[in-house]
């Protein structure tokens, strides 16, 4: 299991990301869930929960408005798959990492594949 949570990013991206993930992986969301904002002018977070068991086959390539800010949270091997995935639809840059005895975090910018 592991969390992606979503920053810096327009609710449309939220949505795109996390409905390339839910063709993948299954989610903890329904799939009529999608992002909102809130009012306010606070800083938005989108979160999800994803168990990257299985096998995958690469989805096509998606088009992002802008870049999104994505963490992934869990064990290595479920943060590793959902690393995979990503890469394979969008272009990633990692931002960062922390590893643990049981969980890694990873830091990363997605944006449009050229």
């Amino acid at each position: 299991m592991a969390t992606v949570s979503l920053t810096e990013a327009s609710k449309e991206d939220a949505a795109t990301v996390f409905g390339v993930l839910r063709t993948v992986f299954p989610t903890d969301r329904p799939a009529d869930d999608l992002p909102e904002e809130q009012p306010g002018g606070h800083a938005d977070v989108w979160s999800a929960e994803f168990e990257p068991t299985r096998e995958w086959s690469a989805p096509a390539p998606v088009t992002l408005h802008g870049s999104v800010s994505a963490t992934l949270q869990g064990d290595y091997l479920a943060v590793d798959r959902l690393s995979e995935v990503l890469s394979a639809v969008f272009a990633v840059q990692e931002r960062g990492a922390a590893s643990g005895d049981q969980e890694k975090e990873v830091d990363l910018r997605l944006g449009t594949k050229e």
